[in-house]
């Protein structure tokens, strides 16, 4: 099973370009993933996607032929001078079987007043059906301007994962004449990925507080398993610096204690300037 999360940038390169060929071919240039996960997909936002296709979601799943496509917006709004809803968020592709869907909001307290605008931040999850049983997938992009919305952002996460862990060990009794109705057994499972732009760097406090093995449900740092003896690569400012001078890394493949035993590769294309971010593939066995 191979996976690649990317940070678009709506689809834009660093040249200027808005193009969603060219984030599914730097996609599967990587590999012959299964299951993409995109973050800062656009639909009906003029602004940022020029006079390429607005609704991003649609123009992807025409893309990507074979695949089911799930779009979770974080944004969904309709200002009264628009005539079509907008939505901005992120995005999952899978050919896998996707077993059940959901949506989580994530919190965004409010401190002190921040110099720029923040934005809803969503969890999208699938679970989907990989050769040895069912797989939560769970892509997010956590807040850039506010470290009180990002740590809190990542405490959610790891609650929400540890949520429904819990309730995969404590499956509830289905009578049988319960199928076919809304009651009917779920998907539960413990083997997790999750991944996307967090918009933290290694061993911050938002990184400590979905990685710390204090609590159950352990999520562990894909590239440090693969890789323990080597810095993090930069996934992003590594050609651009509007957003800071220097290189980091903060976009991540974090695993849960079953799927990091089946971790084979994890790779980043640090070449790739389609969008301001790098995209990061691993491959499961």
């Amino acid at each position: 099973m191979k996976l690649v999360t990317w940070n678009t940038q709506w689809c834009k390169g660093l040249d200027g370009v808005v193009s969603a060929e060219r984030i599914v071919a730097g996609a599967h240039a990587m590999g012959d993933f299964d299951v993409l996960c995109l973050q800062e997909i656009s639909q009906n936002y003029p602004n940022l996607t020029g006079d390429t296709p607005q609704d991003q979601p649609a123009e992807l799943a025409r893309l990507l032929p074979g695949f089911h496509v799930v779009f979770g917006a974080a944004i969904d709004e309709q200002p009264t001078h628009t005539a079509t809803r907008q939505r901005f968020g992120n995005l999952i592709a899978s050919r896998l079987p996707i077993l059940q869907i959901q949506h989580f909001a994530l919190p965004s307290p409010v401190g002190p007043v921040a110099p720029h605008p923040w934005m809803p931040r969503q969890c999208t999850v699938c679970t989907v059906q990989a050769t040895w049983g069912p797989v939560r997938i769970m892509t997010t992009h956590l807040e850039y301007y506010s470290e009180i919305q990002r740590l809190a952002q990542a405490q959610a996460l790891r609650q929400i994962h540890q949520a429904l862990c819990d309730q995969a060990q404590h499956r509830p009794l289905v009578a049988p004449e319960e199928a076919n109705t809304p009651y009917q057994p779920k998907p539960y499972t413990t083997d997790v990925i999750l991944c996307g732009d967090c918009n933290f760097e290694p061993h911050s406090d938002p990184y400590e507080a979905l990685t710390t093995p204090e609590q159950a449900h352990v999520f562990h740092d894909a590239w440090l398993l693969a890789h323990p003896d080597e810095s993090h690569p930069p996934t992003f400012r590594l050609y651009d610096d509007t957003y800071g001078p220097d290189a980091v890394s903060c976009d991540f493949c974090f695993l849960s204690e079953s799927v990091a035993k089946r971790l084979k590769a994890i790779s980043v294309d640090t070449t790739t300037q389609v969008s301001d971010h790098q995209p990061v593939m691993i491959e499961l066995e």
